[in-house]
């Protein structure tokens, strides 16, 4: 585990936002670390220990249900934190996060995240419109599994992954995609091959490539640019 190097200079656009005196409020509490997938920041209704601020690769929130499905309700990348609003005090998760694409992440305690958030105005601004604007894209999604096809949803996924990692190769299984949309396999598979013959993607041994933007974009529902707005004006609002 090493020191995160120059924070104001960080790719992940939260950090990057903050002024050197609130990033100086971390320390050597911020740290920067590789994470592999499947590694569990923190489940349903736990204690937020720590925030993660993604760098390179992605995080997951998703609802567990009794019988071992699950559903996704968001994705954060680099535009973003995950366990960002425990900088208001105590907090516990709504959802499951985990890793889900691998990658470099800075890192800090709740504890000491707090404890700057106390001390800093802009830090404390930035939760608060950074929270808000989770919650509208939340609300997105949700309407977007209960209204679109399947194609469309998933276009939209590869182009939500592709901006939170900045790349358009997203290491990820079908298995685990229909996870996240909510369906089965076999009808991810369909759906991948459909793209894939009409050259919009390429799913190779856990890969997917996106080859053709517009084409996805074309596929994808509506939500897709009501959540690049949202995250646009939010950039905005932090003078990103």
């Amino acid at each position: 585990m090493n020191n995160a190097p120059d924070l104001s200079r960080s790719d992940n656009q939260l950090l990057a936002a903050l002024p050197r005196e609130t990033l100086a409020l971390f320390g050597q509490d911020l740290k920067q670390v590789s994470l592999s997938p499947g590694i569990v920041c923190y489940e349903a209704g736990d204690l937020i220990d720590r925030v993660y601020f993604p760098i390179s690769g992605m995080i997951s929130l998703i609802v567990p249900g009794r019988d071992g499905e699950i559903v996704e309700t968001g994705i954060v990348g680099r535009e973003g934190a995950a366990g960002l609003h425990s900088g208001l005090g105590e907090r516990r998760s709504y959802n499951r996060a985990i890793i889900q694409i691998p990658g470099q992440f800075a890192v800090i305690s709740a504890t000491h995240f707090g404890r700057a958030a106390s001390n800093s105005a802009p830090l404390r601004d930035l939760i608060v419109r950074y929270v808000e604007s989770r919650w509208a894209e939340a609300q997105q999604i949700a309407a977007c599994n209960a209204l679109h096809s399947g194609t469309a949803r998933l276009c939209r996924w590869l182009l939500q992954a592709a901006d939170c990692t900045g790349s358009d190769h997203v290491p990820l299984t079908q298995e685990y995609l229909a996870d996240m949309l909510g369906v089965r396999r076999t009808t991810v598979t369909l759906l991948a091959q459909t793209l894939q013959e009409r050259g919009a993607m390429r799913y190779t041994r856990g890969r997917i490539t996106l080859r053709d933007r517009n084409m996805l974009e074309a596929g994808a529902c509506d939500c897709y640019e009501a959540i690049k707005r949202e995250n646009h004006s939010f950039r905005i609002g932090i003078d990103v």
